[in-house]
């Protein structure tokens, strides 16, 4: 079993909690309010700018060639979420400039950035994998059941094939340069975690 895997199963458990929790429940059925799905679509570019930059840090930080042309691809794929949330902005008008970022949305964006800082690249991959991995089988999940048209396009975004496919690059860069220590395994729960307390957070 390759270490990503591992590490997605034994953290089930919080990926359960995130796709029972009623803000979850609520994108699919179409039940959660408009105001907190723009509350969290406007925190979340926030994150997602600090989550460009991990991946840039990354690439800093890469031992390859290949690294340089993966971690690329993966900036890439945060812009066309960015994109994504703009369409968002312009159909609800929600303003993300001058986002403040709730305490949840800080400590992860802390959590991500401070970890990237240290430049061992294995254990930040590990604290990022979660982020992608968790929305493409939430995106998934959601798929196989009757969506609501309201969040549609938030189901839509994250069960596409394309997203599925940097979830997988970048759990093939964890296996390629982290290995299963305490310190790989935590920032993988500890990511899960944060997960969960930014979707309750945004309910």
């Amino acid at each position: 079993m390759s270490l990503a895997q591992h590490l997605w199963d034994i953290n089930a458990d919080l990926a359960a909690r995130i796709r029972t929790h009623d803000f979850v429940q609520g994108l699919g059925n179409g039940s959660l309010p408009i105001e907190n799905f723009k509350r969290y679509v406007a925190q979340d570019a926030y994150f997602l700018d600090a989550f460009a930059r991990g991946y840039a840090f990354c690439l800093a930080n890469g031992t390859a060639r290949e690294d340089l042309y993966v971690f690329a691809e993966l900036i890439s794929g945060v812009v066309d979420e960015l994109k994504l949330h703009k369409s968002y902005t312009e159909r609800l008008q929600i303003d993300l400039l001058g986002v403040t970022p709730i305490a949840e949305t800080r400590f992860y964006v802390d959590f991500l950035l401070n970890t990237a800082r240290r430049g061992r690249l294995g254990e930040t991959i590990a604290a990022m994998t979660p982020c992608m991995r968790l929305y493409a089988w939430l995106g998934q999940s959601l798929a196989r059941t009757a969506v609501a048209p309201t969040y549609a396009d938030w189901v839509k975004t994250y069960s596409d094939p394309g997203f599925e496919a940097l979830a997988v690059r970048l759990e093939t860069l964890l296996d390629a340069h982290a290995t299963d220590t305490p310190a790989v395994r935590a920032n993988y729960r500890r990511a899960m975690e944060l997960e969960y307390g930014f979707f309750a957070a945004n309910l």
